[in-house]
């Protein structure tokens, strides 16, 4: 396999269906769609968590959370596990990031880097706080001005974005290997994440649009599952939406920062080419996790439905097939090793028990058989949550709650939970003898919040992180974090 230099695009809270290359029949997305044409588009990929922090530390260790134990906004990566880019420095690649991380430190050598370029880590150090406290359900009412401020104009995040690009395309300008071996650049952008706000060029995309309503929006659609009505209950983001013009306005701001977003992917890959090093470098474009987009009446993350757990994934650039398709499922825990095999690294003792694949191997209809899992310990969330693929099904468990198991070859929406229907008994049982194959759930949701009551103790308490409030977008470098009150149920 050709060594190359690696391009890491990652952005934040991008919905897997919002793209033209996934057959979204609306979103503009031509750069990424011609990504995707000149290489493999992962159909069934997953983050590892759906919610920021957990995901990129899984991204940058190739492990599980409840391997990690970096669980939520707060608890973040520390360069404590090594991540891929440790190994990479080690034998003298340059490891370059430039945007969003969300660490806890902003040493650029103990997160795994040679250098850090207009870093974002956890506000004020110490992240959102407030979602350490899961024995009782903490309201977050400043959920609610999601749907009342979407719609065009300017953010703290576009502007940021805007720079990002800027300083990658600069990269590239001025990039050379070093010592003759590949580098691995990593761009982390925060479109299409809220606030739900599109500069006026690419909401105007979308303004006029005939925009369909969520699916299973109605009141008499959602699911009324104890565990989801929890989350709804924390995060009262629906509640602030007056109607459904509304709630198209808000699709359409996202749908614009998607669009956003893919113009300045674009500039980027428009600079790699420009320096004349598309053909000795592969691409790598994902998420951190998806976005609910109001399905279900949920908007935001954490959930582990296909729009929230499921990501954008393509991998292009040599050895890679073109205008490849691959349905098996994979998960964020396979950027590890891929990132080593772009590279030419050989896996470390320290590595054997990775449970990731490379997406090379993958892209050439070489995946192992596994089990891909995304777990669920942080805010709004009663107890911690789970789900596997298996074939067509997918199986989510929540700790102290009934389970849910959907056909996605016959139900691609998850409109129809099956666990309950007698004639899949077996198959009900056999997903939760695979997921207990990987992981004690119970055992899991135990650490979780023994870690986090530890957090809090070490804070000051429960009533000190209540006064602070709940970090309402983590800000950008120069801007100060924005924080909203917060009461018990």
């Amino acid at each position: 396999m050709q060594s190359t230099n690696l391009l890491i695009i990652l952005s934040d809270q991008h919905n897997p269906r919002v793209m033209g290359c996934a057959g979204h029949p609306l979103v503009k997305t031509p750069n990424l769609d011609r990504l995707a044409a000149r290489g493999t588009r992962f159909s069934s990929a997953y983050t590892n968590c759906p919610i920021c922090v957990p995901a990129r530390a899984s991204l940058a260790t190739g492990r599980y959370v409840h391997q990690t134990r970096f669980w939520d906004n707060a608890i973040a990566y520390d360069g404590s596990v090594p991540s891929w880019g440790h190994r990479l420095i080690a034998k003298g690649h340059r490891v370059v990031s430039i945007g969003k991380l969300h660490y806890v430190s902003s040493d650029p050598a103990r997160n795994g880097f040679s250098e850090e370029i207009l870093p974002m880590h956890l506000a004020d150090g110490d992240g959102d706080v407030v979602g350490l406290i899961r024995d009782e359900l903490i309201v977050r009412n400043g959920a609610a001005k999601l749907g009342p401020e979407s719609g065009p104009g300017e953010s703290h995040y576009t502007a940021y974005d805007r720079a990002i690009a800027d300083e990658a395309c600069k990269w590239l300008h001025n990039a050379s290997p070093a010592d003759g071996k590949p580098w691995v650049l990593y761009v982390g952008f925060v479109c299409p994440h809220p606030p739900l706000i599109a500069p006026q060029e690419f909401f105007d995309l979308y303004a006029d649009a005939d925009i369909p309503m969520p699916e299973m929006y109605a009141e008499n659609e959602r699911p009324r599952h104890p565990y989801l009505e929890y989350m709804r209950r924390g995060r009262p983001y629906d509640g602030g939406f007056t109607g459904p013009e509304m709630v198209k306005r808000a699709l359409a701001a996202y749908f614009g920062s998607v669009s956003f977003l893919d113009r300045n992917v674009g500039r980027v890959l428009g600079a790699l080419e420009a320096a004349g090093l598309a053909n000795t470098t592969r691409v790598l474009y994902g998420s951190d996790h998806g976005e609910n987009l109001g399905a279900r009446g949920l908007w935001a993350k954490s959930t582990l439905f296909e729009e929230s757990a499921g990501i954008p994934l393509i991998l292009a650039g040599p050895d890679v097939p073109e205008r490849g398709v691959i349905k098996a499922p994979v998960s964020l825990v396979d950027v590890f090793p891929t990132v080593l095999e772009c590279a030419g690294v050989e896996r470390s003792k320290g590595d054997a028990d990775l449970p990731g694949a490379s997406l090379l191997a993958a892209a050439q209809g070489r995946l192992p058989k596994r089990t891909v899992l995304s777990e669920y310990h942080a805010v709004a969330s009663p107890s911690g949550s789970f789900m596997i693929r298996r074939g067509r099904f997918k199986y989510i468990y929540y700790c102290g709650y009934a389970p849910m198991l959907f056909d996605l070859e016959n139900d691609p929406y998850e409109r129809h939970d099956l666990s309950a229907v007698p004639d899949y008994k077996e198959e009900l049982a056999a997903c939760e003898a695979e997921l207990r194959a990987i992981v004690d759930p119970e055992a899991i949701d135990r650490m979780a919040r023994a870690d986090q009551r530890a957090m809090i103790e070490r804070l000051g308490g429960k009533e000190i992180i209540m006064q602070r409030g709940a970090v309402r977008h983590s800000p950008p470098p120069g801007v100060a974090a924005t924080r909203i009150p917060v009461e018990r149920a």
